[in-house]
């Protein structure tokens, strides 16, 4: 039953994510539950997820991210950036997710997302959506402030500066795939009207940096969590509308934005990931019978892909594979960890994806078809790797 919960919650989210987002994943988070629970612990996660500080804090602040884009749009802060990053477009593109990928936050693909809007005139919905996707999350992967490397690496006893030394190949081939498979179709030249400004260039960059700076110093200092993004996108929009050089109607932004349907998705993947902790789906996927190694990739592919997060299966893999074999190498680490982290990528789960493709106007099953190339080719040279140095 736990199986046979699993694999109709997920293609519930997957077909109901057609027509609404947060109501697939509400739905698939149920079914997953009324499967595999008793009918007062999934009453008991659904009040354990709404009542949540930290969950409903982290929801206005994705509320409040596609009002900061609609005001910088509004105010003609977007164009500005774009107008003055004199790069060519497909770079252009992958610059701005990247940008919010150095500066990592919760819902920061919403931040890159209206960039990639404005600059990819001529370049198709689905394509920008992934192209935010993929490269937003490229440098995270060897970001060695990340708390899910730092966890991980702490796990097994790997020091995190050496582990990102050996993700950096893996790093190289998903730059060269998202290249490849992505930025390669996007042939479109931009015409710069004005004369560079600098002045036009930083004050845009400087409302967008912003958000996650203010985010990442409150947590550093501070120690604060979802208030410290809360007050970061409060920041950045407060910007925004102080730098305006028009008279904004935030009413008719906040209608045109939507941001209910961002607040709403967070608040289904929290449901989905709080449900799933309490069943014994990790379990199962971390005892399929393969050898250690192969059973630490799949598993871990599997259990990103169905988890949207990365810490969660690295805490249930890494101590799986180390009770095996008693230690992971950091070549071993490496595999393992990209493993995780690209099932982590395309996740029909995952905040970053699933707010692009609300963004875009894109389906799930589209941004993932344009994502599952890179991602199996990525994942082969994973295995055959592993195969030689297992």
């Amino acid at each position: 039953m736990t199986w046979l919960g699993f694999l109709i919650s997920l293609a519930t989210i997957l077909l109901i994510s057609k027509k609404s987002l947060p109501l697939g994943l509400i739905c698939g988070a149920l079914l997953l539950g009324f499967f595999t629970l008793s009918p007062d612990i999934v009453l008991d996660r659904v009040i354990l997820t709404l009542t949540d500080p930290s969950i409903v804090l982290l929801s206005l602040a994705m509320g409040i991210i596609p009002i900061l884009g609609g005001t910088m749009k509004a105010s003609g802060q977007i164009d500005s950036l774009v107008a003055n990053v004199r790069i060519p477009q497909r770079y252009l593109l992958a610059f701005s997710a990247a940008l919010m990928g150095l500066l990592p936050m919760p819902g920061g693909a919403l931040l890159s997302a209206p960039i990639l809007e404005k600059g990819g005139a001529g370049v198709p919905g689905k394509l920008m959506a992934s192209i935010n996707n993929w490269f937003r999350h490229l440098f995270i992967l060897i970001y060695p402030l990340s708390s899910a490397l730092i966890v991980s690496a702490e796990l097994c006893d790997i020091d995190v500066y050496r582990a990102v030394i050996y993700l950096l190949p893996g790093f190289a081939v998903a730059l060269f795939l998202g290249y490849l498979f992505l930025l390669r179709r996007v042939n479109g030249r931009l015409v710069y009207p004005n004369q560079f400004s600098l002045k036009e260039l930083l004050v845009p960059l400087v409302i967008i940096i912003s958000a996650p700076a203010v985010d990442f110093i409150l947590k550093k200092l501070f120690h604060l969590n979802s208030e410290a993004t809360l007050l970061g996108v409060l920041t950045g929009l407060a910007l925004s509308i102080f730098f305006s050089r028009k008279r904004l109607d935030l009413k008719t932004i906040t209608i045109k934005m939507k941001p209910w349907n961002f607040a709403l998705i967070i608040l289904g993947m929290f449901l989905y990931l709080r449900i799933f902790q309490v069943t014994e789906t990790g379990t199962l996927i971390a005892a399929l019978p393969l050898p250690p190694l192969m059973l630490a990739l799949s598993a871990g592919f599997i259990l990103g892909l169905v988890t949207g997060r990365v810490q969660l299966p690295a805490s249930i893999i890494f101590p799986v594979y180390l009770a095996a074999v008693s230690v992971v190498t950091p070549a071993i680490f490496a595999l393992i960890y990209i493993a995780i982290y690209y099932g982590y990528v395309i996740s029909p789960v995952h905040p970053c994806l699933v707010v692009t493709c609300e963004y875009f106007g894109v389906s799930i099953k589209t941004m993932i078809g344009e994502l599952a190339r890179p991602t199996v080719i990525l994942m082969v040279l994973v295995i055959i790797i592993a195969l030689i140095v297992g």
